[in-house]
Order: C-alpha cells, then structure tokens, then sequence
C-alpha cells in the first residue's frame, strides 16, 4: 500500500483554466511545490466561459477533467473563477479524485477593509454563479460589496494585449473608487496579468487582492492530507497545453518565467 501511494504521489497535478489566465495560478503553485509536475490546460479557443451558460461551462469543464484523468493526473486545480463556481460541485460528485477551486477572495478583502466596502471585478459567469452569490451574502450584512463585470478584458489578456485594457480597467475601476472601496477583489484568474497596469489607476492604501497563493497552500494541504504529496526531489515535468496561440502562450510563460514544455494541442 505504501508502495502503491508513493507511485501515485509522483503523478502530475492537473491544471485547467479557460485560457492562459490559470498560469498565474500555475505560478504560485510552482513555487510552493518544487517537487510536482504539473500538466496544464489553457482551453484559449473557448474563452472566455464567463460569457457562456452554464451547461456550456459545465459540458468544458467535464471534457478537461477527463482529459487530465487520462493523463494520470492525482488531483485536479481549476484555476477558473467561472468553472469553479458553476462546475465544481457537479465534478466532485461524479469524478474520484480531489478538487481544488477557485473564488474571488471576499472574506480577505473583509478582513483587511478599513472603509467598509470592496469592490469584486469578476466575469459575468463568475456574478451570476450561486457559489458566489453564496459567498458573498454570507459577508453583506458587514460589507457593502461592489460587484463589477470585466466585460471584454479575458480576450485582450488572450491576444497578449495587456496595455488595450487601460481604458476598460478605468471604466470598472474608477466608479468602485468614486464609492469609497480601499480593497478590489480580482474575481478572474486572468486579471493578475493586470495588477501592473492597475497599480497605474489606483490611489495608495488601495489594495490589490487575488486568490492565488490562497490556492496554492490549499492544494499543498490537499496533497498531504490524502498523502499525495510527491516528497521526491527527483525528475519532474511540467507540460503546458492550449488549443489556440502557441506564441501567446510562450509569451506568458517567459513573462512570469515559468519554465516547461509547450505545446499545441486539439481539445
């Protein structure tokens, strides 16, 4: 048995997200996990899920959940605010397998706020999902929570043009300002790519939130508390996928160095 759980241990942590937006996911899982390989899925051709249904977002998130299972992978991150909330409960209960997700980090920003109001720019998937409509409510009696939809700024991410998004990032950004919030919630994995851009916006003492080292330590704690936790600081791999703009996403990947073998791949 041990023999058989040390084996699985060195199996690839599967990574899925809409596009290439999961990478800044990817990243801080890296970093906190030295010894894992990693198998990653930008599914790029169909971004952004936040403009989708809900069948459609659960009907991909299925195809990728069954795509990482037949590449052996232990557990599975989805580094997707929108497949997080709308999939995760349906994927938990009919896949064998752990599952890491992926929230706008309200009660973070609840806990820091000085003024009592946050704002959260996120999808419209992610908006109109019950999971955040869960979250969220469990935090309004406390918090004035100013919700806004990044319309438009996941395809520009995609095509790697980060600076078209300072016009749109103003639209979003300067009315959550004008109504007093010092914390804005990133509700998208994408938009971490935008925190340099806006740092430009934004007045000091207006903090920037993510849920990506969130993440990262929880699938850390995932991994030893089923004992999947590859102790191993032998050969690794790490493999990332998209079925879209190669080029786009070696751009990425060299701009936050993450090192690993890229490949285009139909799915």
């Amino acid at each position: 048995m041990k023999n058989e759980l040390k084996n699985i241990s060195k199996l690839p942590i599967g990574i899925f997200d809409s596009g290439l937006g999961g990478l800044s996911i990817c990243k801080e899982i890296v970093d906190i996990l030295p010894n894992e390989s990693i198998i990653y899925l930008a599914d790029s051709e169909n971004a952004p899920y936040g403009e989708k249904s809900k069948e459609e977002i659960i009907e991909l998130s299925i195809k990728k959940t069954a795509l990482l299972l037949s590449l052996n992978c232990k557990v599975i991150v989805i580094a997707c605010n929108t497949a997080t909330t709308n999939a995760i409960n349906l994927l938990r209960e009919n896949y064998n397998v752990p599952f890491i997700g992926i929230e706008p980090a309200i009660k973070s920003a609840a806990l820091k706020t000085k003024t009592g109001k946050i704002g959260v720019l996120a999808t419209k998937g992610t908006l109109a999902s019950d999971l955040f409509l869960s979250t969220s409510n469990q935090f309004r009696n406390e918090l004035e929570i100013i919700e806004v939809e990044g319309t438009g700024l996941v395809r520009l991410i995609e095509k790697g043009d980060i600076e078209e998004t300072i016009p749109l990032l103003k639209k979003y950004i300067y009315p959550m300002l004008e109504q007093g919030v010092d914390n804005i919630v990133l509700g998208c994995s994408h938009y971490p790519f935008l925190i340099p851009v806006i740092e430009q916006i934004i007045p000091k003492g207006v903090s920037i939130i993510d849920s990506g080292e969130a993440v990262a330590k929880h699938t850390k704690k995932i991994l030893e508390n089923n004992k999947l936790l590859n102790l191993s600081s032998g050969i690794k791999t790490t493999t990332f996928y998209t079925n879209n703009n190669l080029e786009i996403l070696e751009q990425f990947l060299n701009r936050i160095k993450l090192e690993g073998e890229a490949s285009f791949l139909k799915f």
